[in-house]
């Protein structure tokens, strides 16, 4: 279930809601370390909005509060301007610990470079990615994202973070199985995806931006404009959804595959590995990090998959990272303990490079996974960091702008009315907008009378949070 912040009308308040909304049909992986077969994508949308003092925009010189990119305009010249760089293309596992190169200003990554089965797992190699050259490889999605923040009246020509501006990821933004994807359901393949946004500069909003050429030169040796400000030192911020879900099969391959291993002795030695089967437990539920790759790893390094502390207990591979992702379970902090997602500087144009891709790091990302072939992507930002229920909110009704509100998958038959509780169906996403706190409704299909009831798995009735609400319709 999901809390929906898409804004209905303008406030005070500046917020910002970015909601990449698509399906990626066909999708299937592979374990990167085991398999290097390619990942069939079909056609999905991103869909972007922007509230009241914040525009967006694919060519950094038309801007709108909502644009569209897809596979059949992200290189349209008419749509994200002369030069693109944008990718489009089957995904192939990857893994990134959020470095950004400054010499191509494109984020490094890292591929597998051969594999071979070790007595606890497998061992990697790795070689880096060659998306240096004039346009990305396949095997991710890639694409510039302008971010104009017309707050305050001073741009700040020096990359300070103390500058800038919180924004937050709102907490229906979510990777989860597509309607019909029931296979993926039970492979786990939305567990390893990742959402990378790389911010590579910044230029002055009103000055410099009179047409998109500027926008669009900003690289991290500066730009197009004179006060053009590289930020590309910052590490992209990279976000792992559903870092706590781990499915069955995931749990059970790794525990076939994985066995202590001992830290003072090289991999080939016969007593390396303990007990097979030893390793640490994957439960689901449980958040555990993934060892991302730093480096370029070659047979010397003697890294197996499962090197890390959460897993195998080897520590030794300094090649990996246990990298901090923002994770959604800081997504759904509420209150003073909702942390910030990335900032943007005022009065400034940021040109973000948006990358989407699967973590072959991931302890959910194996061979099976290849099975489930259907996912959706959805994400938002707000600078909204208080809620009514966050401050007990008593008084006047809110605007639509700061009611939380839950989001209900449903396929009609007919003609939908709803009752009057505020709860609204959305014709273009098949889906009823419904406020929190709301657990019942009614509404009726081509005439016939339904009834909508929420559950919860968690006692708190009163917190009904997202993760433990489950809607019946009858």
């Amino acid at each position: 279930m999901k809390r929906n912040k898409k804004h209905e009308k303008r406030v005070r308040k500046m917020i910002i809601a970015c909601c990449l909304c698509g399906i990626i049909l066909s999708a299937s992986t592979y374990a990167w370390f085991i398999g290097m077969k390619t990942v069939n994508v079909t056609p999905f949308e991103v869909n972007i909005a922007a509230i009241d003092g914040l525009a967006l925009s694919l060519n950094g010189e038309t801007w709108s509060d909502t644009v569209t990119i897809n596979q059949d305009n992200y290189d349209e010249e008419g749509v994200v301007g002369a030069g693109s760089t944008n990718s489009w293309s089957e995904l192939i596992p990857m893994s990134s610990v959020g470095k950004i190169d400054t010499g191509s200003s494109r984020l490094v990554m890292y591929e597998k470079g051969s594999l071979t089965p070790s007595p606890g797992g497998y061992r990697l190699m790795a070689s880096e990615v060659q998306n240096k050259g004039a346009s990305e490889i396949r095997g991710y999605v890639a694409f510039d994202l302008f971010i104009q923040n017309l707050s305050g009246e001073e741009y700040y020509d020096e990359f300070n973070v103390l500058n800038e501006e919180a924004i937050y990821l709102t907490p229906e933004s979510e990777v989860a199985v597509a309607d019909g994807g029931a296979d993926a359901a039970k492979t786990g393949i939305e567990n390893s995806v990742r959402v990378a946004f790389a911010q590579i500069g910044r230029i002055e909003a009103g000055v410099d931006t009179a047409t998109g050429a500027n926008a669009r030169a900003i690289t991290c040796a500066g730009g197009g404009a004179a006060n053009a400000v590289s930020i590309c030192s910052r590490t992209a911020q990279i976000w792992e959804p559903n870092d706590t879900k781990h499915v069955a099969n995931a749990i059970n391959w790794y525990e076939e595959s994985c066995a202590s291993r001992a830290n003072d002795k090289s991999m080939f030695e016969a007593d390396a590995y303990g007990d097979f089967g030893s390793c640490t437990d994957v439960v689901d539920g449980t958040a555990y990090n993934t060892y991302a790759v730093n480096k370029v790893i070659g047979y010397a390094e003697e890294v197996d998959v499962y090197d890390g502390a959460d897993y195998n207990g080897y520590t030794q591979s300094s090649e990996l990272t246990a990298f901090p992702y923002f994770t959604d379970t800081m997504k759904i902090k509420e209150g003073v303990e909702r942390p910030a997602f990335m900032t943007l500087a005022p009065k400034s144009v940021t040109k973000v490079r948006v990358y989407i891709y699967i973590e072959g790091q991931d302890v959910d990302n194996y061979d099976f996974a290849s099975l489930g072939k259907k996912i959706s992507v959805a994400f938002g930002f707000t600078k909204q960091r208080f809620y009514g229920e966050d401050i007990n909110y008593e008084g006047p009704d809110l605007p639509s702008d700061v009611v939380r509100y839950e989001m209900v998958d449903y396929t009609k038959t007919g003609e939908i009315n709803v009752s009057d509780k505020g709860v609204v169906w959305l014709e273009e996403s098949s889906q009823f907008k419904v406020p929190r706190g709301i657990t019942t409704f009614t509404f009726t299909d081509g005439g016939q009378l339904k009834t909508a009831t929420a559950t919860t798995d968690d006692d708190d009735t009163d917190n009904l949070l997202p993760e433990y609400l489950s809607w019946q319709i009858n």
